[in-house]
């Protein structure tokens, strides 16, 4: 049996978008977003439009907000209709029905098994992250999919394993969450009428945006906690890193990424914004290393105009946006 749903597509010669560029501050994002935006540019839709999304981040306490796109809006963007896959059944059977109807299946699935993040998980720790199946050959024992910022292609073990195959039936597991995404209505605009589309999610997800400065928040807890980081050392400190510093600087890395793509087409005044948002990207891919360096050598770190300036762009480029929607297009 063999099934694919987005033909044409090479794992070795798979080019990405332009937001997982090498030159990004931030090449990959988070597993779900990076998916995504690649999903979206292998259809030949533009991901851009879709990331105002990242505007009502909020400092959560012990981590920010897991930005992801919202499902209602891929489908008013688009036509792609997601919907969650029960799975009641082996997930290679789930694939097997979905996949040659022209339906992608997004699951969970243990890094362990994926080749892609050799050097990383690969054969080394299992985590959970999340793919989207593509291209299926069970006779093989081969899968193309797509996975953070790319499409890669695992066989032979990777593909028993990623799919259980020949394992005994264990009742104590769980079966991961998946999802099915319908592409039979998919709707290419124009990128006049993308934009409109996407500045009016803006000003939606602007209106949901922290009702006080969350980087100040998120400051005040990082000082609590960095002498508990510093003892309890790299490793912990990495995993807080993951769903704290990288989370706020690769969200404003996308929102300056959708304001420059609406300024190419056609919006103006988003300048202030932009640069503020670049700011605090820029910002939290020092902080990283800083902090990293800190919890180390277990010194004490100066972040006093890090935050400062964080703080600020954050304040200015809500108000900037804030103004501009008051101002027709």
């Amino acid at each position: 049996m063999q099934a694919t749903v987005i033909p044409g597509l090479d794992a070795a010669a798979y080019s990405r978008h332009a937001l997982h560029a090498e030159s990004a501050t931030w090449s990959e994002k988070n597993c779900y977003v990076d998916l995504w935006i690649e999903l979206l540019h292998a259809l030949k839709l533009e991901p851009c439009a879709m990331l105002p999304f990242v505007l009502s981040l909020d400092f959560e306490g012990d981590q920010w907000t897991f930005y992801k796109p919202v499902h209602d809006e891929l489908f008013a963007l688009y036509g792609v209709d997601v919907q969650e896959l029960t799975v009641w059944k082996p997930l290679l059977e789930h694939a097997i029905e979905h996949l040659p109807a022209g339906r992608l299946i997004s699951t969970e699935a243990d890094a362990y098994w994926l080749p892609d993040t050799s050097g990383t998980d690969y054969r080394t720790k299992h985590t959970k992250t999340t793919i989207v199946l593509n291209s299926l050959d069970v006779a093989n024992k081969r899968l193309s999919y797509f996975h953070n910022a790319g499409y890669y292609t695992l066989q032979g073990e990777d593909f028993d394993r990623t799919f259980k195959v020949g394992e005994p039936h264990d009742e104590a597991f769980l079966p991961l969450f998946a999802e099915f995404v319908r592409l039979g209505r998919i709707v290419r605009r124009s990128p006049t009428e993308l934009t409109k589309l996407s500045w009016q999610l803006l000003g939606k997800h602007l209106e949901r945006r922290p009702t006080s400065n969350p980087v100040a928040k998120f400051r005040a807890r990082f000082e609590q906690d960095l002498a508990s980081m510093q003892e309890r050392g790299l490793a912990f400190y990495h995993a807080w890193a993951f769903a704290t510093t990288r989370q706020l600087g690769s969200a404003f890395e996308i929102a300056a990424a959708n304001l420059r793509w609406m300024t190419a087409n056609g919006i103006q005044g988003l300048e202030l914004a932009t640069e503020a948002f670049d700011q605090i990207s820029a910002d939290n891919k020092a902080f990283i290393l800083k902090g990293a360096r800190s919890v180390n050598s277990k010194k004490p770190v100066d972040l006093e105009a890090t935050f400062g300036r964080m703080t600020g762009a954050w304040d200015r480029g809500m108000a900037s946006l804030v103004q501009r929607t008051k101002s027709p297009l």
